[in-house]
């Protein structure tokens, strides 16, 4: 039997009683499928669902085959090993022992004479050249997260359920996940927001609270359909705006045929000639084919509005976000970072950066990249001023910072009361407007940041430090996609795009960096230390 996951009239609702998955009818079968959809939409849910860790309200789960699940993150005991993660320590403690000449014979007879090296060659799929001894709070977040899928493929699952595999991957992590599942050959379901890697899926799936649709091919081929989509829509939408228009039309000369009927009465009624219960039966008639008229053509009307909105609700949700913000007025000759012989680090003996030099001039475009430990986070902490160099400069205009978690904004305190805070002299009109190019209109500004999402998040942090009336000649981020659903990549690409400023990204997300115009890389070299 094909191997194959089905849901079937599956629904499932928060503890409070919201809805988030309804009735829905989805199937998966031996290939690999993105599974895309804003955050909030109910992905990691489904996860949940398939795995058996979340009951569903309604709806039955069915499937065939073995499953291997990979969580965003690898929680780890202090004392913990790669062959803890594999599940595999006593049976490596029996080949040992077996070697050793200390088995008994029961322990001979159920040794796994291949698993060393199916653990070895699983690791070396994913690009790790580690041991299944080490202990794994000495592997950074992206390592463990390989040893995690490493662990899941060695005993070959008929599935693999992925959630955001790539999260916190440096850019050979990356490569080694995208390189696995472009040759995986069994079924596999990938939660990503990853572009690259979900150029690699033979199927797409979005998930909407309107349910599930899927699209054959890849993450590509899917942009493609939604163009077209995009672009039956706006057809759509002219065609609707048309029958209003017409409706409109037609109402009009209806009223004024009618108004000339009932003139034309009045004079014949002022000549005299005709009874005068003739004069109220043709008055009555008159009324109520006006009255008719008047209502069919107000309910035609109301019919052309509501499908005239409900297509260009639809555009709003298939146009990608475009941003126009105010200039930063940066002349292309300003220097705006200086970095001379910086050496810096965290414990005296082992410094992350030696005598570093580093300039950023004018509008440049600037990515960091490296491997993790390579000393991202501590470059950026320099420039900030959270860490102080131990010798060297570094000079740095008027800049903003803006780390994962969007530190510069109070989460105790609205969207609008950050970007007043943050913009003392923009009066309401203005930040109001600032926020709505940013897509906080009306009331959704005035969303307490603690209640945000990741994708809200930073599309806020970039609101109020770009929507003044000058934004800050140097903006600094620190991996701005990661946790982020791909519409809200897509909008945090259009605010960079529209930023004229100076940019300094760290990011493993190629895709992003050349969407976002980058003209130049500092690759920082691997090296052994605290940094991630």
């Amino acid at each position: 039997m094909p191997i194959s996951i089905v849901l079937s009239g599956l629904s499932w609702s928060t503890p409070d009683g919201r809805p988030l998955l309804s009735n829905l009818d989805l199937s998966f079968g031996g290939e690999r499928t993105g599974l895309v959809g804003r955050n909030g939409v109910g992905k990691t849910t489904l996860i949940k669902l398939i795995a058996g860790e979340l009951p569903p309200l309604s709806g039955r789960i069915s499937f065939n085959g073995r499953l291997g699940i990979l969580r965003q993150s690898v929680q780890v005991r202090a004392d913990e090993t790669v062959a803890d993660l594999f599940g595999a320590t006593e049976a490596l403690a029996v080949l040992k022992r077996a070697e050793a000449g200390e088995a008994t014979s029961e322990e001979l007879a159920s040794a796994d004479w291949t698993l060393e090296a199916r653990i070895a060659s699983a690791l070396d799929r994913v690009g790790l050249g580690v041991t299944a001894e080490a202990r794994l709070v000495t592997l950074s977040g992206g390592q463990r997260t390989r040893c995690g899928l490493a662990a899941l493929i060695v005993d070959d699952p008929d599935f693999l359920i992925l959630d955001e595999p790539t999260n916190n991957l440096d850019r050979d992590g990356r490569a080694a996940v995208i390189e696995l599942l472009a040759g995986w050959r069994a079924g596999a379901i990938v939660v990503s927001h990853d572009r690259e890697l979900l150029d690699t899926m033979d199927a797409i799936v979005e998930l909407t609270s309107l349910g599930a649709s899927r699209y054959g091919g890849n993450w590509s081929r899917y942009r493609e359909r939604k163009a077209l989509e995009l672009s039956a829509a706006e057809h759509d939408v002219a065609e609707a705006e048309k029958r209003v228009a017409e409706v409109e039309r037609s109402a009009q000369a209806t009223m004024e045929r009618q108004a000339r009927r009932d003139k034309a009465g009045r004079k014949m009624a002022a000549k005299g000639g005709i009874p005068r219960i003739m004069l109220g039966g043709l008055k009555e008639r008159s009324e109520m084919t006006g009255g008719e008229s008047t209502r069919l053509a107000e309910r035609r009307r109301v019919q052309a509005v509501q499908d005239a909105a409900a297509a260009r609700e639809k555009i709003e949700i298939l146009q990608p976000l475009t941003v126009k913000l105010p200039t930063s007025a940066l002349p292309a000759n300003r220097i705006v970072l200086r970095m001379e012989d910086v050496s810096a680090g965290y414990e005296p003996e082992r410094p992350i950066l030696s005598d570093f030099d580093f300039v950023i001039t004018g509008p440049e475009r600037v990515a960091v990249t490296g491997p993790n430990g390579s000393g991202k986070t501590t470059l950026l902490a320099l420039i900030s001023g959270a860490l102080k160099p131990w010798s060297g400069t570094v000079r740095v205009v008027s800049s903003a910072l803006l780390d994962q978690r969007v530190s510069l904004l109070d989460p105790s305190l609205s969207i609008r009361d950050n970007f007043r805070r943050i913009n003392p002299d923009a009066d309401e009109n203005a930040c109001r407007a600032a926020l709505a190019r940013f897509m906080f209109r009306a009331d959704a500004a005035l969303q307490v940041v603690s209640s945000l999402s990741g994708g809200q998040l930073l599309r806020a942090g970039l609101a109020c430090v770009l929507g003044g009336s000058v934004p800050p000649p140097l903006l600094i981020l620190d991996e701005p996609t990661n946790h982020l659903d791909i519409d809200s990549i897509a909008a945090v690409e259009a605010g960079l795009r529209a930023y004229d400023g100076a940019l300094l990204v760290v990011s493993h997300d190629d895709v992003f960096l050349d969407n976002i115009g980058i003209t130049r890389r500092l690759g920082l070299p691997a090296r052994a230390g605290p940094d991630c």
